[in-house]
């Protein structure tokens, strides 16, 4: 079994470095094969160069156009070598890299889920109240859209076999928001996936700081309802917060 983590980035100098280093001194590449793929979407600051320090495996977007960040992880895919595709956004941590890494290759080694993700938080020093309250919500109700059968689970961690992964086309390019809950809804026809809530992804709260809970609990419901009634995002675009 081979594993490739995939990274979208753009503009990610500050915090892109925090993940790197976690993945590089964890001891998990030896222990378990894995590999780093950056797909840079066009960064203008430092990204592509902290990237090089890294990994040697790294796809830029070069075209006049801003890519989603679905192309984005697509073109990730494509340069992977790993049979195991872990897609990470960059500006997380794990709480406890060796034991996600284990808990994965234990999953995926059984053959009894299709796909994989986790539980969604902030780190406890950045965390504040309304953020505990928001995403608890959200974390139980992804994990009982996956039991019922719609399937859900957000773009900061998805875990998807590349044969899978290809069959069903990758992300769809075409969504600026709601990728991932569009990619897990297509996997979940076909199969389980698992929703462990023993592991745990910190992301950063910058988004939430920026435009509140609310905003983003109205953005997220528009684009998922656009998702799965017009097969595309009602948003425009995906505004970068750094």
């Amino acid at each position: 079994m081979k594993y490739s983590f995939i990274i979208p980035t753009l503009n990610e100098e500050r915090l892109l470095p925090i993940l790197l280093e976690q993945i590089r001194n964890s001891g998990i590449v030896e222990k378990y094969n894995c590999e780093i793929v950056i797909s840079d979407g066009g960064s203008k600051d430092n990204t592509r160069e902290i990237a090089k320090k890294y990994t040697d495996k790294i796809v830029l977007h070069s075209e006049n156009y801003r890519q989603t960040i679905a192309e984005g992880r697509n073109n990730g895919a494509k340069i992977a070598s790993g049979n195991i595709l872990i897609f990470i956004d960059g500006d997380i941590v794990f709480e406890n890299l060796n034991k996600f890494m284990k808990k994965v290759d234990e999953v995926f080694n059984a053959n009894k889920y299709l796909a994989m993700t986790c539980y969604i938080n902030i780190h406890p020093d950045e965390r504040v109240i309304s953020d505990k309250i928001f995403l608890n919500f959200y974390n139980w109700y992804f994990r009982m859209l996956n039991n019922i059968g719609v399937g859900m689970g957000r773009g900061e961690c998805q875990i998807i076999p590349k044969g899978l992964f290809e069959s069903i086309g990758g992300y769809n390019h075409s969504l600026v928001a709601g990728e991932d809950f569009d990619l897990f809804k297509r996997i979940r026809k076909q199969g389980k996936i698992l929703f462990d809530k023993t592991l745990v992804i910190y992301e950063s709260p910058r988004r939430y700081r920026k435009y509140g809970h609310s905003k983003i609990f109205f953005s997220w419901l528009t684009n998922a309802l656009s998702v799965i009634f017009r097969n595309q995002s009602s948003s425009k675009e995906w505004e970068e917060v750094r």
